[in-house]
């Protein structure tokens, strides 16, 4: 065996440029072209790599060194056939070290998600190395908290930031930064009311379920002009059964029917992830306000029910909503959710999913608009639907098709009734 002296190479010119890396410890096993150091000049970063193959004996630089062409790196013990001398630069020494990632062009024909994922790392104070890795592994290397020299990011950082984020998966928690505590004080008067133990519940519900979910909402209107005419029709007779016949009643038909056409939105994905599991009765959970916030009690068989024994049905279920009566099971077992706020206004929003279901309903206030129809514009009732969706289930194309046929059912009463 013999000793080798590794040295810097021609570094474009530059001198004193600063070690932020390290790369290799005594003992480590090196192969020519192994990255050892990473330097860092007013220019550019870059991979100093080993000239030759050998045993790490000696390291001569730390991180806040500073280096230039022909300084001395490490100390390499090599087998004597491959040692021309100790300190002669081998015949890569006149080559330039690879450039940095961050100051590389973006391959041409770069696949779009790892276009994205280059650009998103870009922006961080990172060696190639740890940028290759974060790359490799998706990581945003701008979550992560640095703890090398100038608020750099060492592969330690990663290896940190990876166990902590597994740590916190097996034990069920969320990697989130905390809000900050604000004196409001400081600002004028204040009073601090706490929310109400549903709002509690619901709202970790809410979060995970946001977390969890790539949500994507479609928005779409129905024409009910018919359907309303059918409702106000009815309504008096129906009043004397003791049951309001509310255009909810006939909205939830109308997705059982779409659960029904489109099997994929009732459904629920196993906790693997990796298994649908469908549905093959149609359950749907209707949103109700009360004075301590939404509930969501569950309808059972909406695809059996006729339209007045829903309403009956949905009015006990709300009165017991509003009286902090509902029990476990009714609020249970839901397949879809509805979330109207037709009763109070707006024109279109965003509804959560409520995992484990795959889909959730938003329905706005219905207004009067012109709709051009038979060569004029008329006046029609138009309903604003939203339908919120986990992307991993459905995708847009499905998400489109399920609030057509919803639409297309809701704007003829006939098929609500067949």
């Amino acid at each position: 065996m013999a000793i080798k002296n590794i040295t810097v190479p021609d570094i474009g010119g530059a001198t004193d440029v600063a070690v932020i890396e390290v790369l290799v410890k005594v003992g480590d096993a090196v192969k020519v072209d192994t990255a050892l150091l990473t330097l860092e000049s007013d220019k550019a970063t870059m991979e100093v790599p080993s000239s030759d193959e050998g045993i790490v004996k000696e390291i001569k630089v730390k991180v806040g060194d500073t280096v230039s062409q022909g300084s001395t790196i490490l100390v390499l013990e090599v087998a004597e056939g491959k040692a021309a001398s100790t300190d002669a630069p081998s015949k890569k020494t006149n080559e330039a070290p690879a450039a940095s990632v961050a100051a590389a062009p973006a391959p041409a024909k770069a696949e779009p998600e790892k276009e994205a994922a280059t650009s998103q790392v870009r922006d961080a104070h990172a060696g190639p190395v740890v940028r290759k890795i974060a790359h490799e592994f998706g990581i945003d290397l701008k979550l992560i908290t640095a703890t090398g020299p100038k608020q750099r990011i060492l592969k330690e950082d990663i290896i940190n930031f990876v166990k902590t984020r597994l740590s916190q998966a097996s034990s069920g928690g969320v990697a989130l930064p905390s809000a900050p505590a604000v004196d409001f004080t400081k600002f004028g008067a204040v009073e601090t009311q706490p929310l109400s133990r549903i709002k509690k519940l619901s709202g970790k519900n809410l979060h995970r379920n946001w977390l969890l979910v790539p949500h994507v909402t479609q928005f779409g209107e129905a024409d009910i002009t018919e359907l309303e005419a059918f409702r106000i029709e009815q309504k008096t007779m129906v009043e004397k059964q003791g049951v309001k016949l509310t255009p909810l009643i006939f909205i939830m038909k109308a997705v059982a029917s779409a659960l029904d056409a489109f099997p994929q939105f009732n459904a629920s994905l196993d906790a693997s992830g990796e298994n649908l599991i469908l549905k093959k009765y149609i359950h749907v959970g209707v949103a109700v306000d009360t004075p301590e916030g939404l509930v969501v009690p569950v309808v059972r068989d909406v695809d059996k029910k006729g339209l007045l024994e829903l309403a009956k049905e949905l009015s006990v279920l709300s009165e017991k909503a509003r009286n902090k009566q509902l029990t476990a099971n009714e609020m249970q077992g839901g397949c879809f959710s509805i979330s109207s706020l037709g009763g109070i206004g707006g024109t279109a929003f965003t509804p959560i999913v409520n995992v484990p279901e795959v889909a959730i309903l938003g329905v706005s206030k219905s207004s009067l608009k012109p709709v051009y129809k038979d060569g004029q514009f008329v006046p029609r009732l138009m309903l604003p639907l939203s339908l919120s969706y986990d992307h991993r289930v459905i995708d847009g194309a499905d998400g489109a098709r399920f609030i057509t046929y919803l639409s297309n059912m809701l704007s003829e009463t006939r098929n609500l009734l067949l």
